[in-house]
């Protein structure tokens, strides 16, 4: 059963050492990710998932002790999901940042997996998948960290440009997010989702389908879009 989330954001800016000398911009974000994260491990789960956006040559499980970079980001840093090693393909960026973010906060309250998602994966495919990381677990307390950014159109600077939409649509996002209420995320228009650059909404809805009948109550803990790009952190529990 799934006893706890954390929803949090994955840019790579997260991680002081790619954002340089802009990392105090992001600092009430990293604060906030800390603290759902706390909630994580108060939950005394058996194990823990991390999900997040891949594309498609990245998407699937990956172990505990899978690594990955930020390299590709100009900065040599590597993280591991988990403890120990674990041989195979290097973690997306955004479970990248979700293993940063277990480093830094030293989790060792439970096992670590991943799990690479779709963006395009269709709201009732999203909401299976979690009903199938729930199923999978044999009665196992389940917690989940999500990675996911909303709208990356909120501003003309923005990566994807102003979309007047953008700020419905986050608005939307955050309260359902922070009510923790599977029903309205799983609501979450799919094609506006892609249309507004929301790489967060597959996962989203993967915890959605997770989350159902777990009876769960959410707390919206940060709602910013300081790049033009919507980030959220939310606690379930």
């Amino acid at each position: 059963m799934l006893v706890a989330a954390a929803v949090c954001p994955c840019p790579p800016l997260l991680v002081p050492e790619v954002a340089a000398g802009a990392a105090h911009e992001m600092d009430a974000a990293r604060a906030a990710c800390y603290d759902a994260l706390a909630v994580l491990a108060a939950a005394r789960p058996d194990r823990l998932v991390v999900l997040g956006p891949a594309e498609q040559f990245a998407r699937g499980g990956y172990p505990q002790g899978a690594s990955g970079s930020f390299r590709g980001f100009g900065v040599d840093l590597d993280v591991r999901l988990g403890k120990g090693a674990a041989e195979g393909r290097e973690l997306p960026p955004s479970l990248a940042v979700g293993a940063w973010l277990l480093e830094r906060t030293e989790w060792s309250a439970a096992p670590v997996e991943g799990l690479g998602v779709g963006e395009p994966l269709a709201p009732e495919r999203c909401a299976a998948a979690g009903q199938d990381l729930v199923g999978s677990g044999a009665g196992d307390r389940l917690a989940l960290l999500v990675l996911g950014d909303g709208s990356n159109c909120r501003t003309v600077k923005a990566p994807g440009y102003f979309d007047e939409r953008a700020a419905a649509f986050d608005a939307d996002a955050a309260r359902a997010l922070g009510d923790a209420d599977p029903a309205s995320v799983l609501a979450l228009d799919a094609e506006i989702a892609y249309e507004l650059g929301a790489s967060g909404r597959s996962s989203w809805q993967v915890l959605a389908g997770a989350a159902q009948g777990a009876d769960l109550s959410g707390r919206l803990l940060h709602d910013e879009a300081p790049y033009g790009v919507g980030y959220f952190v939310a606690s379930w529990s």
